[in-house]
Parts: C-alpha cells; structure tokens; sequence
C-alpha cells in the first residue's frame, strides 16, 4: 500500500505542522491541492482547536492532519522555581535595556500535550491523520483515536525511535532528520550527539522498519524530493519551504529573517521553550549561547522570554525571536501554498 493510499492523499507530500506560525488557512491549501495539510494543536486552546477544525471541514472534503505535542509537563517544585529564578536572572539585562518591569511577567507553559480534553474536541470531525511530536501519548489515549478510523503518525530522530514507535502500532513513522526547523522529536533520549543528517537517517530507519517512512528535514524542493525517494521514503514531511507562503501567519521579522543571508546560519537551541529546536541565529543566541543550562524545562522557558520578543519585534527587530527553519531555506517561495505543493510534488 502506497502513502497516498494508507492516507487517503493524491501527492506524498505533508504539510509539516508549525505551531505558532500558521492556522487552517495553511493546512486546507495544501489538502486542496492533493497533499496532507497539517494543523498544529500544541499551542491552541481546545476551544481555539474546535474553531480551526470546523474551519478545515467547511473548506475541504479532503485528508487532514492534526499535530499534537506528547512530553511530560515538568513538575512545580522547589527545583523548577530555581531554575525560573535563574532564567529571569540571565534574561535581567534585557528586561532592563527594554525597560520590562520582570515582575510583572507571567509564567507557565506556552504548549500543552495531547490529553482527553483534546480527544473530545477531534472525536466529532475524525480527522484521517493524527500525528505526534516528542513520542507519543498513552495507550489509551491511542485507543480513541484509532477508534475514529484515524491513521496515526509520529516522528523518529533514531532508528531506536522509529523502533520503538513501530512496536506500539504507527501506521507511518516520520524520520526527522537533523537539518529540520523547529522542535527536534526526540524522546528516548537527551543526547543531541544521537542527532544525525536527513540522507544518513532515512536509509537506515527505512531498513529497519516495515511501515512506511516519511522524510523529513532539508527537502526545499522537487530535487530533495526525489532524493528522499530514491532512498526509500514513501513521502516527504516539508516545513520551511512553506514559511514565506501568504496562508501562512510568519509575523514580518520571521519572512525578513529567511528572505536574508542569515537564514544560511541556523543552530539548534532551547533558549525560548526548553527543548531544542533549530531557528536562525539571532542576539540572544549568539550572546546566551544556542544551548544554555539555565533555561527551565519545556515548555516553561516561553512565559519569561515572551515580553523581550514582542517588544523586539515591536521595534522590527527579531533579537529576541524563535526564528525557527530549517537548514535550508532555499525553498521558501512567496506564492501560495497550493501552487508550492504541486511544484514539490513534481519531484515524485
């Protein structure tokens, strides 16, 4: 069985979710033109969710994917309260130059993890794909979606990952590799060094495995797609490349940032959730260092860092931003997202 038809789609190619840059308007474009939209669920309410679900339904008839974060949120404690102290500390020359009284700053988490709650909210519109980040949820959990008919996905930065995500049942496994923007997958470890390069991933991970493999992380365009092919994905996952389309909500710094030089310098860092994730390089990256101890556990780092980010881009500045891509952002094109999923699909 091919990927178009375990997913119901015409082209092998996924709209990658991004949280915090994009909405239905980004996920029923590419349905639309024959590839899997992708709606991400990590940073919305589940009143916010329902919202962008009937929105998806009254567009497209088509397949859709919804994304869905699986960590642990980390406990309160004595120890997580020394760890924000410490963070605010670092952040304190900040606050100061932009005169942020850091005091009055919240904390808490800025993304939350697939819960019953939000099993609720998709169990009326039984979405054709249900995709996960960082693992995934419980077992039963698992149960009710696969009890709406829905195909289950979810990403692997190891062969050891995809492995384990095999055995509980995937229908299609994601291999990620390390040129990817935004959150690495990682969950059977902490050890970045683990992390390798897309091409050298993906044959292993399809080696290994006998559900389908999507590649994911440096495909910008119809030649990455073939090469993913050729190494035996059976579809690809392609995110940047749909930064800079106008149904994305990429704020004005972000597309100014991957339209410049600087997009050809990204790093991996955790210094605005905690967890890695590959942006551009920016001020604070470059003065906290990309990978910095003092940052609290995801997704707690966001509360603290938030107020610097806006009012830096209040300023047109992205000093202060998660600027996420990928490593190559060649691929990002300003024309719709339709007409890039077409372009893309070319390569298979």
């Amino acid at each position: 069985m091919t990927l178009q038809q375990l997913l119901g789609i015409e082209l092998p190619i996924i709209q990658a979710p991004m949280a915090g840059v994009q909405g239905s308007a980004m996920a029923v474009a590419v349905c639309n033109a024959g590839g899997l939209g992708s709606l991400p669920g990590a940073m919305l309410s589940a009143e916010a969710l329902g919202k962008e679900l009937a929105a998806i339904k009254a567009q497209t008839s088509r397949s859709f994917n919804v994304n869905f974060f699986c960590h642990t949120p980390p406990a309160t404690n004595a120890r997580s309260r020394q760890r924000e102290v410490a963070w605010r500390a670092a952040l304190a020359p900040y606050y100061k130059e932009f005169g942020i009284d850091a005091a009055a700053i919240p904390g808490g988490p800025g993304r939350a993890p697939f819960s019953a709650e939000y099993a609720d909210v998709l169990a009326p519109f039984k979405p054709a794909v249900v995709s996960f980040h960082f693992g995934l949820p419980s077992a039963e959990l698992l149960a009710r979606v696969r009890g709406w008919g829905s195909k289950i996905i979810s990403s692997a930065t190891t062969v050891d990952e995809a492995l384990w995500l095999q055995a509980q049942g995937v229908d299609a496994v994601i291999a990620q590799g390390l040129e990817a923007g935004g959150h690495r997958g990682i969950f059977l470890s902490s050890d970045l060094s683990t992390q390798i390069g897309t091409m050298a991933l993906l044959p292993q991970v399809v080696r290994a495995l006998r559900v389908p493999v999507i590649a994911a992380g440096g495909i910008a365009d119809a030649r990455g797609v073939s090469a993913a092919m050729a190494l035996g994905a059976a579809g690809v996952q392609i995110g940047t490349a749909y930064l800079l389309c106008p149904e994305a909500t990429t704020s004005q710094v972000h597309r100014a940032a991957l339209k410049s030089d600087a997009a050809r310098h990204t790093a991996l860092t955790n210094l605005f959730t905690g967890r890695p994730a590959r942006g551009i390089v920016n001020r604070i990256m470059k003065e906290l260092g990309a990978i910095n101890a003092a940052v609290p556990d995801f997704p707690l780092a966001t509360g603290a860092i938030a107020p610097l980010r806006a009012r830096a881009e209040s300023q047109g500045s992205g000093d202060f931003s998660p600027l996420w891509s990928g490593q190559n952002a060649t691929g990002c094109r300003e024309f719709g997202a339709a007409q890039l999923t077409r372009e893309l699909a070319a390569g298979f």
